[in-house]
């Protein structure tokens, strides 16, 4: 253990090493932030720089670029109405609400401090307990994968209480557009209506990008007398980038705590990642918060749920890696194809025989995210200077801005028109009452839920559909985690039945 302590380190503050690790940081952070930019993307977009590094240097330069991405794509999310990361959606719904009141500081203050904590919790995680959470990771089967899925899904009843059927047939359109493309296991093509460029299915980022960008334009477009700059609570343009409280940061412990476990343990299952994490995470604080109603008006505990779950599911998408062999993520996937180009071999015989690498990407880590806040605070800073711009020149900007991040994503003009259709439906979706963020949530997690159901009952022993299901029911994981499901599911309705009781027992 000890020499794992120091020759990590040994590598990333050699002098050359740690300018190349600010570098990635001050990289990864502007990659995130800009618009369609993914962490995969940011990685590989990281990786010519990597030919002349051995491979030990390779990763940590790497895995710098990946933990700045991350918490760069909260950055727009909170400014703009715009998550420059998928895994930065759920941060949308409070930091921007923040930022429309003038506190765009505090808000990526909370973000940066909650987002450095998770990763750096993650680090101290794979570096302890990167065997025994691989195998625990390999004894989820296809079931267990989605039940946690499905566990995201069900935050649905809870995202507006007040109007949760709108919101379920909401989520309900985002699993029907995430069932467009091809069959996940059979390879035939499905709602594609006879065209091909529907045939690799909907690209989430043009629609994310169309649901909160450009439906925010239009939105603020529609009000005119709102088309001008942010204001602080005086009046005045004071936006800078302040960092937030001791006391609000104590507020947050347990919010961070908690995320920061949940998403290290969901970043170690394969094909899970750092949206599910981000998704989850804010749900479970929601459910378990006194104050569930503060939830998408602009509370700190909102943007720091997401932000720490989705950089601890950085340093949990590693552990597989690094261990067996098997990404955890598409970025450690880009990671993965890198050291094997350079001669190296994936596998449980790399840790034994190479234990410099485990240690090289956990002080990379560390330090990065160290790093991150300062690197984002100077970001933050010029971002933030942006709000100052009245909205009717900000506005096209940002539509400006969305349309290059829509294109980007596979630089095909069909995102783009897929981003402009999506902001208009976004539009009617909120004129109507429908619920964005809901079939977002759909969206993303629809793909990965039918994938692993039905890899779940090719698997499962059973002569008819009802014993496969009591089969796959019956495993202890999947039953407890669907279990919870359900109650979380019909909390709308006996939850009135439970205060109804309470006020009588209390009248009595």
């Amino acid at each position: 253990m000890l020499d794992l302590l120091t020759s990590g380190p040994s590598v990333v503050f050699a002098p050359k090493m740690f300018i190349l690790i600010i570098f990635a940081v001050f990289l990864g952070t502007l990659f995130g932030a800009l618009p369609g930019v993914s962490a995969t993307m940011a990685v590989t977009l990281g990786i010519p720089f990597t030919y002349k590094m051995d491979a030990v240097s390779a990763i940590a330069f790497l895995v710098a670029i990946y933990c700045a991405s991350i918490t760069g794509g909260g950055m727009t999310a909170i400014l703009f109405k715009i998550p420059g990361v998928p895994s930065s959606a759920p941060t949308t719904y409070d930091g921007y609400p923040m930022a429309q009141r003038g506190e765009a500081g505090k808000a990526l203050g909370v973000q940066l401090i909650a987002s450095a904590i998770g990763g750096m919790f993650a680090a101290v995680c794979m570096l302890i307990f990167s065997p025994q959470l691989t195998q625990a990771a390999l004894s989820f089967g296809p079931s267990e994968l989605f039940a946690i899925s499905f566990m995201g899904l069900s935050i649905l009843t809870s995202l507006e209480e007040g109007n949760v059927c709108r919101t379920i047939i909401s989520g309900l359109l985002g699993l029907l557009l995430a069932c467009i493309g091809l069959d996940p296991l059979l390879g035939v093509p499905r709602l594609t209506f006879g065209t091909r460029f529907l045939t690799s299915g909907i690209e989430m980022i043009p629609v994310m990008i169309g649901f909160f960008a450009v439906t925010e334009v239009l939105k603020q477009t529609n009000k005119p007398s709102k088309l001008k700059a942010v204001t602080g609570k005086d009046g005045k343009a004071d936006m800078s980038a302040k960092m937030p409280t001791l006391k609000e940061m104590w507020s947050l412990k347990g919010v961070i705590a908690r995320c920061s476990i949940l998403g290290t343990v969901i970043g170690i299952l394969p094909g899970a990642g750092a949206t599910i994490a981000s998704f989850l995470c804010y749900s479970e604080e929601q459910k378990i918060s006194k104050h569930p109603e503060k939830f998408g008006t602009g509370c700190l505990e909102g943007i720091a749920a997401p932000e720490s779950g989705n950089n601890a599911a950085t340093g949990g998408s590693m552990v597989p890696l690094l261990s067996l062999g098997i990404p955890g993520g598409n970025a450690a996937a880009i990671m993965m194809s890198a050291l094997v180009l350079k001669g190296v071999t994936m596998g449980p015989l790399l840790l034994v025989n190479q234990p410099q690498f485990l240690s090289a990407t956990f002080a990379s880590m560390f330090v990065s995210n160290i790093v991150m806040v300062f690197a984002a605070m100077i970001i933050a800073r010029i971002f933030v200077q942006v709000l100052k711009i009245p909205y009717s020149i900000l506005g096209p900007t940002i539509i400006m801005m969305a349309t290059i991040g829509a294109y980007s994503t596979k630089n095909t003009a069909v995102d783009v028109i897929l981003m402009a259709i999506s902001g208009l439906i976004g539009f009617v979706f909120s004129t109507c009452k429908f619920n964005s963020s809901a079939m977002i949530l759909g969206l993303v997690l629809g793909v990965i839920c039918e994938s692993n159901l039905r890899r779940a009952y090719t698997i499962v022993a059973g002569d008819t559909l009802m014993e496969a299901t009591i089969n796959i029911l019956t495993r202890p994981v999947t039953g407890i985690i669907i279990l919870i499901c359900i109650l979380v599911l019909l909390s709308p309705v006996y939850k009135p039945l439970l205060k109804k009781h309470n006020k009588e027992a209390a009248a009595k």
